[in-house]
């Protein structure tokens, strides 16, 4: 299976160390492992869900842990962002990004006007219901753990008339044949997946995202306005603010915020520090390089800024007494 890497080769890499991720082999998680030259290298570990690739990398089983966390058209993947806010204390290290494109697997002689059941990772299924309710009208859809799982429980079926929906590199891996390429409803559909540890901040690259979780100790009007002032006051922009419930009862809410910036900034620490000083709490989940197509060039930029900046200060010391 053909992927974009859009994470940047230039940030630095990781030791190899145990990945975990989402199994079976052939999920997309497997592909955008495979898209990074240093985790590729790693020894992996395939659990049969998120929550346990999170578990065991809090418990220390396994170095990282490795999970989807966003869907272009599904949106976020709750579980994993969950996990992060309200159990323990894992930090993201790295973005990912891939495109995805959906495919209807068969077994080896089987023709689509005789399928009658669909398999996949419920995701996977939302996001080609166009194509299932216009060529696929009767079938049956089904849930699997993922779809590498769907592509290995068809390769385990004697009947013809079940399909999955997964990756080529699944149907190579199982024996399975692409009935048709390309299912997904929606062109530019794209997947963020997150390396996670159990500790640790990766230094500041000049093109960088920090995430956070803001819990608010009261619910009062215009609260949320306070907050999200806090940033537009330091010019910092957010590309993504969403609610979720605190599990605390009916009407409570906390918000995930992912800003533009590291932690090191002193803008991104002044704003973080005052955020904690009023009436909330922040639950820090990371700095970490930024993806993104042009983020090699970003990073340059940034960094070539920083030092004329340097060099002009530099100057300006010199001339003190």
């Amino acid at each position: 299976m053909r992927v974009s890497v859009l994470y940047p080769r230039s940030v630095n890499e990781i030791s190899v160390g145990r990945i975990g991720y989402l199994g079976p082999s052939g999920t997309f998680t497997e592909a955008a492992i495979l898209s990074q030259p240093d985790l590729a290298a790693s020894e992996h570990v395939l659990f049969r869900s998120h929550s346990d690739v999170l578990h065991s990398t809090g418990t220390g089983e396994v170095d990282f842990g490795f999970c989807a966390i966003e869907n272009a058209i599904e949106g976020t993947v709750n579980v994993v962002q969950d996990t992060l806010a309200f159990e323990g204390d894992l930090m993201i290290q790295r973005e990912v990004v891939i495109p995805i494109t959906m495919n209807l697997l068969v077994k080896p002689g089987a023709s689509l006007a005789n399928i009658k059941r669909v398999v996949s990772y419920p995701h996977a299924l939302a996001q080609v219901r166009s194509f299932v309710r216009n060529e696929l009208p009767d079938a049956e859809l089904e849930a699997a753990n993922s779809t590498a799982d769907a592509a290995r429980i068809l390769s385990q079926v004697s009947d013809l008339e079940t399909a999955a929906v997964g990756t080529s590199l699944a149907a190579d891996k199982y024996g399975l044949e692409v009935a048709v390429e390309q299912i997904e409803d929606h062109p530019g559909n794209q997947t963020r997946f997150v390396l996670i540890a159990r500790d640790g901040i990766p230094a500041p690259t000049g093109h960088d995202k920090t995430s956070v979780v803001i819990f608010q100790q009261s619910d009062r009007p215009g609260s949320l306005l306070t907050i999200l002032q806090e940033f537009a006051a330091r010019s910092i922009n957010l590309t993504k603010l969403e609610s979720r419930p605190t599990r605390e009862g009916l009407g409570r809410y906390c918000f995930f915020l992912d800003l533009e910036g590291h932690m090191a900034d002193p803008l991104m620490a002044d704003c973080l520090k005052t955020l904690q000083a009023k009436q909330v709490r922040v639950k820090f989940l990371g700095s970490y390089p930024a993806a993104g197509e042009n983020a090699k060039e970003a990073r340059e930029e940034s960094g070539a800024a920083w030092n004329d900046a340097e060099s002009w200060l530099d100057k300006l010391r010199a001339k003190l007494n």
